[in-house]
């Protein structure tokens, strides 16, 4: 048996049982005991058509459970609304299911949680284990989820680009427990992917590959984090390079251009790099210009900040650091690399320490205060 085309049918079954009535809460329910029937029979008798076995058994559930509710409620149910057994639906509701786990209501943290449950077919233990927090505190995420987007129709329009922030967010979680956050986001990308033509949602998948190229020469022993000046290339991925370079180019040629999409290709002009100094940060930081017209972010002007630095010098990259707020997290180890570079160590080392108090992780404090003692060697006696 396949876990992961278990994980890939879970959505598609769940859209199913929705548009045929079933409420959001009720159909992932039915549906997880429908996986947890098909790991104890599929190994010895595997169905011929998986998601018709998933969506027959997952909608038995959901029958039972609904007679069951109606009879406590004096209520009753639809029986004559089940399909013939094994029957699933013409319909791929999987996209739509996209839309409604990312609902606009629902807090980024508990989207994230339910896309994870719902679309990726996770098992709240595994969400829980990737996130660091106890199961129950996943469960309780969930079950909140799912009671605010309990009125929803799956037919109800969605924002694409709710979706994909989303995505982003779980992408960009990093690595935890026994599910790896960042592979597992590529996966639900590539299926939204194949459900739409839209150019942004292929410029996401694009990102994340150019991005996830270079994840192994991102840290050293013990999780040192290695900045990109230093990363050795070699261990980049370019089977995953020249396929987000295909996509993006592909996505570019539709001409409507979106974050995702500007993103990937300062993502990509790295990727196609030998090293920092070869790098084309005249085109970097003409795509920071195309990024800032869509978004207008303080960290887009940030980074910005470091490409004008590389591509006209230190001098015009502070320059364009003093239109960002200095409350803007790294600003101050912006301000630290940009002044290192043109010579003021001094300066550099000072703002060094003072960045490193002001980092939000462990790894990027111990990196800082590293910086810090290597800019004060460089000092004269």
């Amino acid at each position: 048996m396949n876990p992961a085309l278990l994980r890939e049918l879970v959505p598609a079954v769940i859209g199913v049982l929705v548009r045929r009535g079933a409420d959001f809460a009720s159909a992932e329910d039915a549906v997880q005991e429908a996986l947890i029937q098909a790991l104890d029979v599929w190994p010895g008798d595997p169905p011929r058509d998986p998601k018709a076995w998933l969506v027959s058994v997952a909608w038995r559930r959901f029958i039972d459970a609904a007679r069951s509710d109606s009879s406590r409620r004096g209520r009753e149910f639809a029986v004559d609304l089940e399909p013939p057994p094994g029957q699933a639906s013409p319909v791929d509701d999987t996209l739509a299911l996209y839309f409604l786990c990312a609902h606009p209501t629902l807090s980024p943290a508990s989207a994230v949680a339910l896309t994870l449950r719902a679309v990726g077919g996770l098992t709240t233990r595994q969400i829980a284990l990737a996130y660091l927090i106890p199961e129950a505190t996943m469960a309780q995420r969930i079950s909140r989820a799912k009671r605010r987007i309990a009125g929803n129709r799956l037919d109800e329009p969605g924002d694409l680009g709710t979706v994909l922030r989303v995505l982003y967010l779980v992408f960009n979680e990093g690595y935890g427990g026994d599910v790896d956050l960042a592979a597992e986001a590529i996966r639900i990308t590539r299926q939204l992917t194949a459900l739409t033509d839209e150019p942004e949602v292929a410029g996401l998948l694009a990102l994340m590959l150019l991005h996830h190229a270079r994840r192994e020469s991102r840290t050293g022993a013990g999780g040192r984090l290695i900045p990109l000046a230093e990363q050795d290339r070699s261990r980049w991925d370019s089977r995953l390079i020249a396929e987000g370079v295909t996509i993006l180019q592909t996505a570019l040629a539709r001409d409507r251009l979106g974050e995702y999409q500007a993103q990937a290709a300062i993502a990509a002009l790295h990727a196609d790099a030998t090293s920092t100094s070869e790098t084309d940060w005249v085109q970097i930081v003409e795509w920071y210009d195309e990024l800032l017209a869509l978004t207008d972010s303080p960290v887009v002007r940030l980074n910005r900040a470091v490409a004008v630095g590389e591509a006209d010098g230190p001098q015009a990259g502070l320059a364009a650091l003093s239109d960002v707020s200095p409350d803007l997290p790294r600003h101050t180890a912006v301000q630290a690399y940009l002044h290192e570079r043109a010579g003021e160590f001094g300066r550099a080392a000072a703002l060094y320490t003072e960045a490193s108090r002001l980092a939000t992780s462990v790894r990027e404090r111990d990196h800082l205060t590293r910086e810090a003692a290597r800019v004060r060697h460089m000092l004269p006696p």
